[in-house]
């Protein structure tokens, strides 16, 4: 498994990010749910969210620590989806960068 980390960088609060990801949370569900089944998050104290689901029958498990001044993210890649590195680090910073600077 490829251990794959993403840093993304945020000038809010503690308690702002923590609101946003609940909130993008919400939307995944409502968005991919069907096609990725369901999308566990447990948040773990208030700087970790713990985040599990499984795509095309491959398990993909992560965290997110938020720091006062970025958050960083962790993701096991398994399999054949690591070729794909590259994307979803790419993904994970579009998308995670653009909720936390919005």
């Amino acid at each position: 498994m490829k251990q794959l980390e993403v840093r993304i960088p945020h000038g809010l609060s503690v308690e702002e990010v923590h609101r946003r990801l609940d909130r993008a949370l919400e939307k995944a569900r409502a968005e991919y749910g069907e096609q990725v089944g369901p999308i566990d998050a447990t948040w773990e104290g208030e700087d970790r969210l713990m985040i599990g689901l499984t795509v095309m029958g491959m398990r993909i498990d992560g965290e997110m620590q938020v720091l006062p001044t970025e958050v960083v993210v962790r993701v096991g890649v398994p399999g054949m989806a690591a070729l794909f590195a590259g994307r979803i680090r790419a993904g994970i910073e579009e998308r995670l960068g653009g909720l936390l600077t919005a």
